[in-house]
């Protein structure tokens, strides 16, 4: 046993003399695990499996460097970019107009103030203002939700958000409807072929999971949101543009519905570190085709508009040193 010690101890010597012979540096230590969190949004959104689609590539490439990638469950919008300024996540979708209200400290944002660390990371794609109706509503525009059952989102969504600046254009209150609903995205199509609400408001990229379901299930018709209202919004605001959602997007529909959008946008905070806004950037950019091709409403995207569509708060450094190279 004496002897086994001492020829242990005689190979620990040598091997300790023979890196210090030849100049050998021991090996690194194992990289402190970073991962990072996307609050996204509900289950049959666009926002959970976009934030999935992401963090599956971000995880192919970094999860064996100790870095990887989840995705939240949110309320949406609204809550995503409460959640970010809470530092309970790394990053979160958002729409670009209420990442511009939460930058400014404006509308929903006026009683907590300008989140002045809020920083953009990328555009993605557009997410039109859609609403869904029963087919034997009577609902063939903007204009004939009053008076019937509509459910204008749940509390800290983008789409009730948006809902309650399209009731304002209008000059509209709660009490205009014959009842208001507030069910999360997950519920809506359900509650509108069970006729539990005459219409339901949806904020989204096109196709969406939810409006799929109702137009495959029930029998219901998409309607064009147009009129001297929307036009002044458009007019009026930089956060909000012209959109159309193609005919045969979804079942049974047959022809171009007019709308206006958004861009969903990838926010962060300026207190995120460097390395992972870059990963995160760089897996993106890197992996661009493939990212194409794990969401529909991904087709579209443009490298180059992604970089510089409607993203009201600044880019985060990272982000911008990694576009200063030539992203394309």
């Amino acid at each position: 046993m004496h002897k086994l010690v001492l020829n242990c101890l005689r190979k620990a010597a040598i091997s300790i003399a023979i890196i210090l012979a030849f100049g050998l540096a021991p090996l690194p230590a194992v990289a402190e695990n970073k991962s990072i969190v996307i609050s996204s949004g509900g289950p049959t959104g666009v926002y959970y499996p976009v934030s999935v689609a992401i963090c599956r590539l971000y995880n192919v490439k970094y999860s064996f460097l100790g870095h990887g990638c989840t995705v939240e469950l949110s309320g949406g919008s609204i809550d995503n970019l409460m959640q970010l300024r809470a530092d309970k996540v790394d990053f979160a979708i958002v729409q670009s107009d209420w990442q511009a209200h939460a930058k400014n400290g404006t509308d929903t944002f006026a009683d907590v103030g300008a989140h002045v660390e809020l920083r953009s990371v990328f555009a993605l794609y557009t997410e039109s203002f859609t609403v869904v109706a029963r087919a034997n509503s009577g609902i063939n525009n903007f204009q004939d939700l009053l008076g019937k059952r509509v459910n204008i989102g749940n509390a800290g969504s983008g789409q009730r958000a948006t809902m309650e600046v399209l009731m304002d254009q209008h000059g509209w209150n709660r009490f205009d409807f014959a009842s208001t609903r507030e069910f999360a995205s997950d519920l809506q199509a359900q509650a509108l072929c069970d006729n539990e609400v005459d219409a339901i408001v949806f904020m989204a990229g096109h196709p969406s999971g939810t409006i799929k379901t109702a137009t495959g299930t029930c029998d219901t018709k998409l309607v064009s949101i147009t009129g001297p209202e929307i036009d002044k919004l458009l007019e009026t605001s930089d956060h909000y543009r012209a959109s159309i959602i193609p005919a045969g997007t979804y079942f049974g529909q047959t022809e171009d519905i007019s709308t206006f959008g958004v861009s969903a946008t990838m926010v962060t905070t300026s207190d995120q570190q460097d390395e992972s806004v870059l990963r995160l950037v760089e897996v993106v950019f890197e992996k661009f085709d493939r990212l194409k091709r794990l969401h529909t409403a991904l087709t579209n995207l443009d490298a180059v508009e992604m970089q510089k569509d409607i993203m009201p708060a600044s880019l985060h450094d990272a982000a911008s040193s990694f576009y200063s190279t030539g992203v394309n």
